[in-house]
């Protein structure tokens, strides 16, 4: 029979009730859509109000919608609603066509972002309000170049009961998130006659050009079944070494307890620097954290975070604990190379963290992001048993082991999907050695809630 979904004017042809409801409900929408009936840019009712005006569960329709959304069909983004997409659709007189890809990616699942729709901007305006509210004068002006002094309190406050780390804020430089970290510690690193960073096999690839940008070399650690070899560093004695010790990225295990002993023990015997990339330390799961390497010897180890996925990385906001002699220096290099970092968003960070709002925000995010993992998780066993997931413990992606020869394929219809991802070859270094396994490095974060489930369903799709 013909229901009319009368807030628009059309005719949707199904059956109102039986097991084939929402099936029939996708196809009487994606044909109106097809037909040329749904306008692309058309936005449609909410699921309750289209629910009500065709008498049927509101489930139904919020399930029909997030299946036309992973079809690439509709698009459902926070405060636009969902809407048919921007797609050629043929004259209603046409031949029906098969379903193409979308035009762009209608889902981002990408690694390295959180859920921006989750930004807590109430309470980021409340602590902006106090902060502002109660700044000396002098805050405006020309401020010291390691940062906001109530800013390295409140972090030489949190960083060690939440992530182990030794700090004061005499240690503490505040700057523009990690690549400006980056850019800092490779000037002073070349003046005090470092040459070269060991890097791991697996990495941002950005972050290695910064480096060789700036004159310093990179040459990757081996890569095995236990994680990033430092066994090397001996023979190559290469001045610094950068490390995601806790997770590392994108494979996601841990720097094993004996391995992280010997980078120590590297560094305290040739004077090296470890770099530890701290970027996701507070999102872990199923066990107790990892602590930060810094914490075992505070003057070998550079110790660097950011907001970036805990928060957002619009606010520009990072940090470096230094071992002593070298934080006069970094701070020298920050005052001449000094990014946007701007006061009230130091002031605004630091009243968060001192008022409890910033740990009340990385626990939900830790529940939100845990459910995704555990969805992602059984979503892949239901659907995809061949793709195997590793490095969930922590953090806010996963690595998806493929069947050999199969990750361009995979990436293709992951595209066709409408689905961003990256394949592991992508954070490969090109000096690795070894053999690179097929695999997807699938985010789980950044997809606001409306939108995960159909991210996830479109995901399995493309594996399938």
């Amino acid at each position: 029979m013909a229901k009319s979904w009368a807030t628009l004017g059309v005719d949707l042809h199904l059956e109102p009730s039986g097991p084939g409801l929402r099936a029939g409900l996708t196809h009487a929408l994606r044909e109106a859509v097809r037909g040329g009936r749904l306008a692309p840019g058309t936005r449609l009712p909410s699921s309750r109000g289209l629910a009500a005006d065709l008498g049927i569960a509101r489930n139904t329709v919020a399930e029909a919608y997030a299946d036309l959304v992973a079809e690439g069909w509709l698009t459902a983004r926070q405060g636009s609603g969902t809407r048919v997409a921007a797609r050629a659709v043929p004259r209603p007189e046409a031949a029906p066509a098969l379903p193409t890809a979308p035009a762009g990616p209608v889902h981002d699942l990408r690694p390295g972002f959180p859920d921006l729709a989750a930004f807590p901007r109430t309470a980021w305006l409340k602590a902006a309000r106090k902060a502002l509210t109660h700044a000396p004068n002098e805050a405006f002006g020309y401020s010291d170049p390691r940062g906001r002094p109530e800013l390295r309190a409140a972090l030489a406050a949190y960083l060690p009961r939440a992530r182990g780390v030794h700090a004061d804020p005499e240690r503490l430089v505040v700057c523009a998130g990690f690549a400006h970290a980056l850019v800092l510690l490779d000037e002073v690193l070349r003046a005090r006659g470092v040459r070269e960073v060991a890097t791991e096999s697996y990495g941002v690839a950005d972050h290695r050009r910064i480096l060789e940008r700036g004159g310093l070399a990179t040459r990757p650690l081996p890569f095995d079944r236990l994680g990033t070899d430092p066994g090397p560093l001996d023979d190559r004695n290469p001045g610094a070494a950068l490390l995601t010790t806790a997770h590392q990225f994108p494979m996601g295990d841990p720097l094993s307890p004996d391995r992280r002993a010997a980078v120590l023990d590297w560094a305290r015997r040739t004077g090296g620097l470890i770099l530890e990339d701290d970027y996701d330390g507070e999102f872990r799961y199923d066990r107790q954290p990892v602590g930060a390497l810094q914490g075992l010897d505070p003057e070998r180890v550079v110790y660097l975070g950011t907001v970036s996925k805990s928060l957002a990385p619009g606010l520009r906001l990072g940090w470096m604990v230094l071992p002593r002699p070298l934080a006069d220096a970094v701070a020298a290099a920050r005052g001449t190379r000094d990014w946007a970092c701007g006061t009230p968003d130091q002031l605004t960070l630091a009243e968060f963290l001192d008022s409890g709002a910033y740990d009340r925000q990385v626990r939900a995010m830790r529940l939100r992001y845990r459910r995704r993992r555990d969805q992602l998780v059984a979503a892949l066993a239901a659907h995809a048993p061949r793709v195997r997931p590793r490095g969930i413990a922590a953090g806010l992606h996963a690595v998806l082991e493929l069947p050999p020869g199969t990750e361009q394929s995979v990436l293709r219809s992951a595209a066709w999907h409408g689905l961003a991802v990256s394949g592991l070859r992508a954070y490969r270094h090109p000096a690795a050695t070894g053999e690179t396994p097929d695999a997807l490095v699938v985010g789980y974060g950044t997809p606001p809630d409306h939108a995960w489930q159909g991210a996830l369903q479109a995901l399995c799709r493309a594996l399938g």
